[in-house]
Parts: structure tokens; C-alpha cells; sequence
């Protein structure tokens, strides 16, 4: 493993796959570097041979080959660059969060406190642009849909998927706090931006999960969809 990160485009490569908090395809590995696809991928796939990647595909892209999407291995050494005591720290404080009885709304409200630190840094981007904004950075590859809502004067609605979920194991354990934590988050952000309010929120328990629908404001700028 590390004779195969001496070299200075596959520790390059290394560097960001570490960073990233979402799974890297080899288009978004070449953008970041400035270098060709051509050329990083059979990086990706030595590396990826020697067990520093894994990879899964995704099929999301409809007709033609599904696209390889590359992360660190689980073995992976870290190099001090992983923040391996980070998971650890989310179960304790999962541990903890159960003990003092701490429940939805409070997470909620933890989530909404930091939403709206964030959308103060965002706001320049528009209302959902800074939601599109803190979903990436965070790892969560939101996909984005925009509808005309003719029932409310020709407002738009837009549903925000999230297409990855970096903390899917621990909301899988309690999907109250940790649905509720990133609930807030978005609602928070949504407030500072002021320009649309959170009309529905899908969370694991729901029938439509993992998902966000905002209706804009009449003077809101929306994404154009894709």
C-alpha cells in the first residue's frame, strides 16, 4: 500500500478520496486534480487493487454502463488524515443522548443552531443554493428537482434528494435523533437564507425517506433542475 502511494499522483489522489465525505467517480477525481480521466484511471484501479479503494457502482445514470464511484478502504491506513475517532465519538454521544433522554425536538434544535451558522456563510448563494451547498460539503450528493406549484400562485417547489447518506449506520440506530439533527440543519439554513420555508421532510421511518421539499419564495432564484 504504501509503495503505491509513493507515487505523487496517486498520494494526490489519495489525499482527496480522504477529504471527501461522498464517493469519488473517476470524472470527479480528474476535475479537482486538473488531470484527464484517461490518465487517473488506472490509478484508481492500482490502488484499488492493492486495497486502498473500494468501489461500488452506480446505475443512477440510466442507459450505459454504470459509473464506478471510488472511496478508502476500510483498511485503509489513514496517514493522519482520517478522522478515525470521529465515529467512535458519534456512538458515545448517541450513548449519551439516550442517557440524559435528549429526544427529536432537541435534536432538532441542535440541528437548526448550526443550520443557520452555515446559511450565514451561504447566503450569497441564494436560499437553495446554500441547501445544495452544506448537503455536498457534508457528503450527502443531493439531486435536486424543481416543480411550478400552480396551487400557490406559480411558486416553486423543489425536492432535494439525498442520494448518500454519510451517517446512515447511526441513523439506522436512531433515526429520531439523527434524522432530526439533519432536519434542523436544513431548516436552519433555509431561515438564514430566507427564501422559502421547509414544506416536508423525509426521514428513514417515512414511506418517502431520505428526502427534502422547500417552497421557494416568490423572489427566490431556484436551480435550474439537474
Amino acid at each position: 500500500m504504501l509503495k503505491a502511494l509513493g507515487d505523487n499522483t496517486r498520494y494526490a489522489i489519495y489525499l482527496e478520496m480522504a477529504r471527501s465525505a461522498r464517493p469519488l467517480s473517476t470524472a470527479d477525481v480528474a476535475d479537482v486534480l486538473g488531470l484527464h480521466p484517461n490518465t487517473v484511471r488506472p490509478h484508481l484501479e492500482r490502488m484499488r487493487d492493492v486495497g486502498l479503494l473500494q468501489v461500488q457502482s452506480d446505475t443512477r445514470g440510466g442507459v450505459g454502463r454504470p459509473q464506478h464511484l471510488y472511496s478508502l478502504a476500510p483498511d485503509a491506513p489513514s496517514l493522519g488524515l482520517e478522522p478515525a475517532s470521529f465515529p467512535i465519538l458519534a456512538r458515545m454521544l448517541l450513548r449519551l443522548a439516550a442517557a440524559s433522554g435528549a429526544d427529536a425536538a432537541d435534536a432538532r434544535d441542535a440541528g437548526r443552531d448550526q443550520g443557520r451558522a452555515d446559511g450565514d456563510r451561504l447566503r450569497p448563494r441564494g436560499c437553495l443554493g446554500s441547501v445544495i451547498a452544506q448537503l455536498d460539503e457534508m457528503g450527502f450528493d443531493p439531486a435536486l428537482a424543481i416543480d411550478d406549484d400552480p396551487e400557490l400562485d406559480g411558486t416553486a417547489l423543489a425536492t432535494v434528494v439525498f442520494a448518500h447518506c454519510p451517517f446512515r449506520d447511526m441513523a439506522e440506530q436512531r433515526p429520531d435523533l439523527l434524522c432530526s439533527l439533519h432536519r434542523g440543519l436544513i431548516e436552519g439554513v433555509v431561515e438564514a437564507t430566507a427564501g422559502g420555508q421547509v414544506a416536508a421532510f423525509g426521514s428513514l421511518v417515512d414511506r418517502s425517506p431520505c428526502q427534502v421539499q422547500i417552497r421557494l419564495s416568490d423572489d427566490s432564484e431556484p436551480l435550474p433542475v439537474g
